[in-house]
């Protein structure tokens, strides 16, 4: 029975066995059963096992003009019809015309003086969870005869009913009366007023909680005589200011723990509430199909449990899981442990992966996976962690990882690196790095590069080095630049080159100087400018000229020639003003292009 109270309960077992004629007459509060278990039982022994732990009594009532009869279920004396007058007449040889009592013995017993309920709920789990009540009536005997009743079988704060009713069960026959009459009227559910009985405290208002009724008709059998009919009924009473109940019965008590599958709406795999709780069926459930509803939710035993933290692995629909009972209760089913079964088969290969420890998981509504593995095989020792799509790892403070032997990592599509403070790799022996495409490097403020021996640098194409300020290059002893076909320098304001010994510069065809002002050739002892077919110094209509055969021409608008000391002079002939100046020499002509170089700027 799931979320019924008991009123559906008992009238559905009522129901089951053809009863139909029934009335419950309830005034106490009788809250709804999140999960109500009839386990090894019978009809009638579950239906007064739940009755009397909600202090219910029942009682069959007659028609006072045909055979009609009902069932009544009540919970306290107040709905009882009103009492019948029936005197004391203890005089049994007399005959009497109207109904009497013909013996009353009154007695009390001692009985349990109080009951302490207690319960725990994981939805409060800081509620006390207790519940007292004291016996009334107690005047015949002391008060320390405690009843300690765990587990109550509450939740809440029903459970001040459970004590109350608990304690008015155990004392049900504490004050009790027993008496003989004639009369079928005195019958359980009815209210009688006892009078004219000596003892004048005994005629009172008494509730008949039992009967039992002897008769005879002697004459009716063919061929016998004798004394009339007679009929002895020998009743119990109990004073009718209190509700009698019956007393707690024992609960059927689950032997051990059972199987069961997850169950769930049809097409869901994960069905489950905010406390992890699962529906299951039970393999002897003959009633609920597999559905949502197939019981109550049912708590999860995780292997670790903490406020926020622990393993939580929710079991998914269709697998067979193992149920056990708190207290052995079938009320409360929790799931221990889970099992596999020939449909639902392990991880792996069995026997064949028998050393793998596998952690597998399922893709919601998919065939994927995440897996944590260890195989203990002998010499192939390995862990293997499987994501199916990401995997985040955290650290908040260190991390190291130690690898003996080799490390081998392959990156899909991209990596990225972020170190807030420093960075330190260090490589006991060669690195290769090798980029498919393009790679940059930033360095946001300085960076040293230090080469032990030798530093190698192959640019297949093109090579652009951008420095915003300074940028020096320190060689200790040797520097050797070799450039296959071409090479550009641009400086935009001023370049300076210093040599410590020699300079010597080698061009395999011409060279080209232009200088937009002024150039200067400063030799601290000796200066030589040597061509070897022509050498010419121009400037504006100035020339002079030299050939490789010795020849010397100067040609100029005007001459000037000053000596400090002297001119000298010395020639075979001089010829002077006379036409014979032979033309000047043009230097020969190159015609070997000239060289485009590349703006690296646009690189």
């Amino acid at each position: 029975f799931q979320n019924e109270d008991i009123k559906s309960i008992l009238g559905t077992i009522l129901q089951e066995n053809g009863v139909t004629e029934w009335s419950p007459l309830f005034s106490e509060p009788h809250p709804v059963r999140e999960f109500c278990v009839q386990y090894s039982e019978t009809d009638y022994d579950f239906l007064a096992r739940m009755a009397a732990e909600e202090g219910i009594f029942f009682y069959e009532e007659h028609a006072q003009t045909s055979d009609d009869q009902s069932l009544v279920l009540c919970d306290t004396v107040r709905f009882l019809p009103e009492a019948f007058e029936i005197p004391w007449n203890p005089n049994t040889r007399t005959e009497v015309s109207t109904p009497c009592i013909s013996q009353f013995r009154h007695s009390a017993q001692i009985r349990p003086s109080s009951v302490t309920g207690k319960d725990y709920t994981f939805k409060r789990p800081g509620w006390a969870g207790r519940f007292e009540h004291q016996g009334e009536h107690q005047d015949y005997q002391r008060t320390q005869y405690e009843v300690f009743d765990y587990p109550g079988r509450f939740k809440d704060g029903h459970g001040q009913n459970f004590a109350r009713w608990q304690m008015e069960g155990w004392r049900n026959n504490a004050e009790v009366a027993q008496g003989k009459s004639r009369s079928p009227a005195i019958w359980p559910g009815r209210r009688i007023q006892l009078t004219e009985h000596p003892q004048a405290s005994l005629n009172r208002e008494w509730q008949v909680v039992s009967s039992d009724l002897h008769g005879s008709q002697p004459q009716a059998a063919a061929g016998r005589s004798g004394s009339g009919t007679t009929l002895d009924n020998h009743f119990t009473v109990i004073p009718a200011d209190r509700t009698w109940r019956p007393r707690p019965l024992p609960k059927p008590s689950v032997d051990g723990p059972q199987s069961a599958v997850v169950t769930g709406p049809a097409g869901e795999e994960i069905f489950c509430d905010e406390h992890g709780r699962v529906r299951v069926k039970f393999n002897w459930d003959r009633y609920n199909p597999a559905n949502q509803d197939s019981s109550c939710w049912i708590r999860v035993a995780q292997a670790w449990a903490g406020p926020g933290f622990g393993n939580l692995a929710i079991p998914r629909v269709g697998q067979e899981v193992i149920v056990d009972f708190l207290n052995g209760d079938p009320d409360q089913p929790i799931i221990m442990g889970r099992t596999y079964h020939q449909e639902n088969r392990s991880p792996g290969s069995l026997p064949g992966t028998k050393t793998q420890m596998t952690i597998r998981s399922k893709t919601y509504k998919g065939s994927g996976f995440n897996e944590l593995m260890f195989d203990d095989a002998t010499g192939k020792e390995r862990v293997y962690i499987h994501a199916q799509k990401n995997m985040n790892t955290e650290v908040l403070h260190n991390r190291t990882t130690d690898v003996t032997n080799n490390h081998a990592e392959t990156i899909g599509n991209n990596q990225v690196i972020a170190v807030t403070n420093n960075q330190i790799q260090t490589i006991g022996v060669n690195q290769i790095q090798n980029v498919g495409v393009n790679q940059v490097e930033k360095v946001g403020s300085n960076q040293v590069i230090k080469v032990g021996t030798n530093q190698i640098e192959t640019v297949g194409l093109l090579r652009a080095l951008n420095v915003g300020v300074v940028y020096q290059t320190t060689v200790g002893a040797i520097m050797n630049t070799s450039v296959a076909m071409m090479q550009s320098s641009q400086v935009g304001l001023h370049k300076s080159l210093m040599v410590g010994m020699g300079y010597s510069v080698n061009v395999g065809n011409k060279v080209t100087f232009s200088v937009g002002k002024t150039r200067s050739d400063n030799a601290g002892q000796t200066a030589i400018y040597s061509a070897g077919e022509h050498l010419e110094l121009r400037c504006g209509k100035a020339r002079l000229v030299m050939t490789k055969d010795g020849k010397i021409f100067l040609n100029g608008t005007k001459i000037d020639l000053e000596g400090a000391e002297s001119v000298n002079g010395d020639a075979l002939t001089i010829n002077w003003n006379c036409g014979a100046t032979e033309t000047v020499p043009d230097a020969p002509k190159d015609d070997s292009p000239e060289p485009k170089m590349p703006d690296m700027r646009e690189f």
